[in-house]
């Protein structure tokens, strides 16, 4: 009976925590950020200010959904994404996954869907932090090296979309290409959910039968060079082996050993 209470609970705070973060968006995109407009002119300093605004946010939904008893997490190696210009890579098990990245990186920029960008509770955020849309054509993967260039720390995730529940990784090539075409290192993320929920194709109101644990896991940089150097050079034969490195580091029988 306890275990029936506590599991609608988590239904109805799941329902509180989403239609908070509707909400917050809609007040970023109404009154935070048309007053950051005008307050800062240059784009540029607007931008930063807008993504630190939103790093903030995010770890606020983070906290309340903790704090409502949705989930719990544990990160190691946080620190290792406070340095300026990161590629920052990630699996993608879940559908709050760059929201736990945004809430770790204060001036994050990442490469979102054109969907995202039309929608009425995230379209102000995303167009004010200036985050790259996918949409852009054979110009991103320089938009995404400028933007590195630049200082921001990028986030990608190489699979471009959720991971399938039904499993079998799969990896696009833009990451890989950023990093060999930049040239720049990659700072790798592990994501692991037990539970998994929140997963594509998941409804939301399909909670776990207990609360979610993150493990989240920021690894070593992956160097770039070798690629490059076994490859003498040729950026789409270095992004290809790049690319089966990645798929190796992240498949589940092969990344990090994460505690549960």
């Amino acid at each position: 009976m306890l275990e029936r209470l506590e599991r609608a609970w988590r239904v109805l705070a799941t329902a509180i925590a989403f239609g908070t973060f509707g909400l917050a968006g809609l007040v970023l995109r109404l009154v935070a950020l048309p007053l950051l407009h005008l307050a800062f002119r240059p784009p540029r300093e607007e931008a930063r200010l807008a993504r630190l605004l939103v790093h903030h946010t995010c770890r606020a939904f983070i906290g309340w959904m903790r704090l409502l008893g949705i989930l719990r997490y544990q990160i190691r190696g946080a620190e290792k994404l406070r340095r300026p210009g990161l590629l920052i890579i990630a699996n993608h098990p879940t559908l709050i996954d760059v929201i736990f990245l945004l809430s770790l990186v204060r001036d994050a920029d990442c490469v979102v869907k054109a969907a995202l960008a039309g929608n009425p509770f995230t379209r102000g955020p995303i167009r004010a932090a200036a985050y790259l849309c996918n949409d852009s054509g054979p110009g991103l993967i320089y938009d995404c090296i400028a933007s590195i260039r630049k200082g921001s720390s990028l986030i990608i995730f190489p699979e471009g979309t959720r991971t399938s529940p039904e499993g079998g990784l799969k990896l696009q090539r833009g990451a890989a290409n950023i990093a060999v075409r930049g040239p720049c290192d990659l700072t790798p993320v592990i994501i692991r959910c037990v539970p998994l929920s929140l997963t594509k194709g998941q409804p939301w109101w399909r909670v776990p039968p207990r609360r979610m644990y993150f493990h989240i896991e920021v690894g070593d940089d992956i160097a770039v060079a070798p690629f490059l150097a076994l490859s003498n050079g040729e950026a789409a034969l270095g992004a290809r082996r790049l690319t089966q490195h990645l798929h190796d580091y992240f498949s589940p029988e092969n990344a990090i050993h994460a505690a549960t």
